[in-house]
């Protein structure tokens, strides 16, 4: 499954991670370096799975740290009505 930002939610990187706009509401949300490192990953294609790995790879995380953190950003972008179903 392909990740997909809504249509009325902007995205910009800033210098020290990403800023996300809902436009519906005027909302702002800001992702630290890795959760916009992780946002884009699952924006490209990535799964779940496949951006937790690529994070262990970039960072000192353990592998199943870095799945759990990854499922619970999805899971605070879905709550948010951030990203398209």
């Amino acid at each position: 499954m392909t990740l997909a930002l809504r249509a009325d939610v902007s995205a910009a990187d800033t210098g020290e991670g990403m800023v996300l706009l809902d436009e519906r509401t005027g909302r702002y949300y800001q992702l630290n370096g890795t959760g916009a490192v992780v946002t884009r990953l699952l924006l490209d294609g990535c799964t779940a799975e496949e951006a937790a790995d690529r994070l262990a790879d970039r960072y000192p995380v353990h592998p199943d740290r870095a799945a759990v953190d990854v499922r619970r950003l999805l899971a605070s972008l879905r709550r948010a009505g951030l990203v398209a179903p």
